[in-house]
């Protein structure tokens, strides 16, 4: 299902560069834009948006005093080049502060936390993961692991390349904890379906051996007892 967009700026060559970010990634379509808060609120009433890319500094009417006016609150990313606006953009439950100039990959960070938490994507099964500037539309029964390296997360898959991504493991813990997945290590989640074997301080995924962190013992036990290995 696609994910209906607006962008509200007052510059035409940031909206002409959010109108490019947004052609890369399959899941947005781009319902409107708009040059002020104004033409905003129309746009609103004529369209169904999901997500509104908003400026902060526009003239007659801000975008945090335009989204405050709003019955109901579309998911909001702020694009602006003001960094002191931060603390109420996120107090109106923004989903991500952009600060200009925004790269893309900047913008796929902040569009992806709306996949991860947007009901669809939870109901699909899938992922969407950025890896080498390519974007993965990946399902998670594909996935056997998650490994942290450093900055970086590694995902372990079926019968293909692990991919290396940009990620804090801590999200993807908090994201599929109810999908089958649990943390057993500080550096491992592992997809608890594809489980082969259980040890004391190890399991067998495959061919693969993932160690058992004493401080998610817990976790352990309860993978153990809610799945009868």
């Amino acid at each position: 299902m696609k994910i209906d967009c607006i962008i509200v700026d007052d510059e035409p060559l940031a909206i002409k560069l959010l109108e490019n970010h947004i052609s890369k990634i399959e899941e947005l379509r781009l319902v409107g834009t708009a040059g002020n808060a104004l033409e905003a609120y129309k746009l609103t009433k004529l369209k169904t948006v999901d997500l509104i890319f908003l400026d902060i500094q526009m003239p007659d009417l801000t975008g945090i005093d335009f989204l405050k006016s709003l019955k109901n609150k579309p998911k909001t990313i702020f694009t602006t080049a003001y960094r002191e606006f931060a603390v109420e953009g996120f107090e109106l439950e923004a989903v991500d502060y952009i600060l200009k100039p925004i790269t893309f990959d900047r913008f796929f960070k902040a569009v992806e936390r709306v996949l991860r938490h947007d009901s669809d994507y939870v109901k699909e099964d899938f992922l969407m993961l950025k890896s080498n500037g390519l974007q993965y539309k990946i399902n998670l029964k594909s996935i056997l692991f998650f490994e942290s390296q450093g900055n970086n997360v590694k995902v372990v898959l079926k019968n293909e390349k692990p991919l290396i991504v940009k990620y804090k493991l801590s999200d993807l813990e908090n994201d599929l904890s109810s999908l089958g997945f649990v943390r057993i290590h500080r550096s491992f989640i592992v997809n608890s379906k594809e489980i082969n074997a259980l040890g004391n301080t190890e399991l067998i995924i495959e061919n693969f051996s993932v160690p058992v962190g004493r401080s998610y013992k817990s976790n352990y036990e309860e993978l153990k007892r809610k799945h009868s290995i």
